[in-house]
């Protein structure tokens, strides 16, 4: 059962009645009253509802004011101090975080909290000292802000991130809280995420897996030898189903296309070209996500002549498809989106480059069971762990990605560490030079596009059929689908973080998973 909070209420201030209205935007005392009502409000409300949880989960350190109402209202129960029953309220939470990028860690003035809590912390029989030291990374400070990651550190039972690469990131972020423990040793795991099939993948693959995996499939998500009959499905089926998606991700871009341009009043010849802006039969690239500067939307446009050659190909056509948005204080993402917006505009590419805008979950659904190849190009290890990957994997697509997230654990090379199951764009330099690594990984892209990823694509077979693609194809599926599904990361919760006393039985394949 889903409960949302809202404050529009007619009782609350006109500005309060804001607060629930939008996830990004105003300041910062905006964003520590949106994370009380959250916390604080999110207890009450259950407590209202007389639910009585036995674990609370807290996702990111939004939600950790949590912990400290959980606490209040045990004081209030039992007449105890804070830190007599601080190991109670612990035990009963606990913690997942999903950024390495510290600016998503939300951390407050003193002054700020004293503006919230000056009322608050004596109900919780702490003084002012022992209030901010909850949130404090280095304690004995005065200047040390407020942290709510650091909250939600100290006041759950576990703490884990969202790949194995997150843990280890997240690990060395928060070693500042554990002076005594070598960084191998903070309590931080890693639970890696996956997504949910039968949302994500098309109704027309769905009924092939249940031709030939069985009826079941979908309750069978973690069975790897269901997947490995992906291989029963004759190639020109699964590539034909393949192509109807594609050109129905094709005829939705054309129309959200055609739409933005003449929200524009752009000129009649540029809104009448959307009839024929891309080509169902080219290989088609889908790149989709926030346009954050980490994420580097335009890795691709590093060396324009290159770029050019390889997007403006008669013989061989490419195509992308751009699609998301930007934080709306984020500036550097919105000159990213300008720059694409304009290359889109480039006459050598007037039918091979989409952006397609106002991005949501149906544009999503298009685009991950639509393109052939899905682009993911973020500058290590800033990607926690990424989803939008493992949705393209349930329809056939094949990601090409830098081993970030949890890419690192789904791609797999042969001997001659050429992919099996997809690419691996660069690799890590190790350096703080970004303008290194930038130039180390557009090269390595440029080079998988021009000598692997397009060849490949069309050595197809006088029907048109690629046969060695659509067995690439078939790798993405049997590899990736039955590890990044939220079956296998539900048992994971449960049996390391929720009830970790009791076993989960799951195939011996996911053993490395639950290590």
């Amino acid at each position: 059962t889903l409960y949302l909070l809202d404050s529009d209420r007619e009782d609350n201030d006109p500005i309060d009645r804001w607060l629930t209205a939008h996830l990004y935007g105003g300041n910062q005392e905006t964003r520590i009253a949106q994370e009380v009502v959250l916390g604080i409000g999110g207890v009450r409300a259950l407590t209202a509802l007389g639910i009585q949880p036995s674990v609370y989960h807290l996702n990111e350190g939004h939600a950790a004011f949590c912990t400290l109402e959980i606490s209040r209202q045990e004081i209030e129960r039992t007449n105890k101090s804070f830190y007599d029953i601080e190991a109670d309220v612990r035990q009963r939470c606990v913690f997942t975080t999903h950024t390495p990028v510290p600016a998503g860690h939300d951390v407050f003035s003193p002054d700020l909290i004293d503006s919230f809590f000056a009322h608050y912390w004596p109900q919780l029989r702490l003084s002012r000292e022992q209030f901010l030291a909850l949130g404090a990374r280095r304690l004995g400070d005065p200047w040390e802000p407020f942290g709510m990651t650091v909250l939600a550190l100290r006041m759950c039972r576990t703490s884990n991130g969202v790949s194995e690469l997150h843990g280890r990131v997240s690990r060395q972020m928060w070693t500042v809280m554990y002076p005594n423990r070598s960084e191998d040793n903070v309590p931080i795991g890693y639970i890696t995420n996956g997504v949910h099939a039968p949302t994500w993948t098309a109704p027309l693959i769905a009924e092939l897996y249940s031709q030939y995996l069985g009826s079941d499939w979908k309750t069978r998500a973690v069975d790897p030898k269901m997947w490995e009959k992906v291989d029963d499905i004759p190639n020109q089926e699964l590539w034909w189903r393949h192509q109807i998606l594609k050109e129905r991700l094709i005829a939705h871009t054309r129309h959200k296309v055609k739409k933005a341009r003449e929200a524009r009043g752009e000129e009649y010849e540029r809104i009448q070209a959307t009839d024929t802006l891309l080509d169902p039969q080219a290989l088609t690239i889908g790149f989709a996500r926030r346009f954050s500067p980490y994420k580097r939307g335009h890795l691709l446009l590093r060396d324009t002549e290159r770029a050019l050659r390889i997007f403006g190909n008669t013989d061989r056509p490419v195509q992308i498809i751009f699609a998301g948005k930007a934080h709306p204080a984020d500036e550097e993402g919105k000159r990213i989106i300008q720059r694409l917006m304009e290359w889109c505009k480039h006459p050598a590419l007037t039918n091979r480059v989409a952006f397609i805008e106002d991005y949501d979950i149906y544009t999503a659904q298009k685009l991950v069971q639509g393109v052939d190849v899905w682009l993911n190009n973020p500058r290590r290890p800033l990607e926690a762990s990424g989803t939008s990957g493992q949705k393209v994997c349930f329809n056939g697509g094949i990601n090409c990605s830098v081993l970030d997230g949890w890419w690192c654990e789904g791609y797999q090379a042969d001997a001659n560490g050429k992919g099996i199951n997809g690419w691996a764009i660069g690799e890590d330099a190790h350096t703080s030079d970004q303008e290194l690594q930038d130039r180390i990984d557009s090269e390595s892209l440029y080079q998988l596009l021009e000598e692997e990823i397009t060849p490949l694509y069309y050595n197809q077979d006088a029907n048109g059929i690629p046969h060695g693609w659509i067995q690439m194809m078939k790798a993405s599926i049997k590899t990736n689908a039955p590890l990044f599904n939220t079956d296998r990361m539900i048992a994971d919760y449960v049996s390391q973080v929720y009830v970790p006393e009791i076993s989960v039985t799951v195939p011996p394949i996911l053993a490395k998973v639950l290590v």
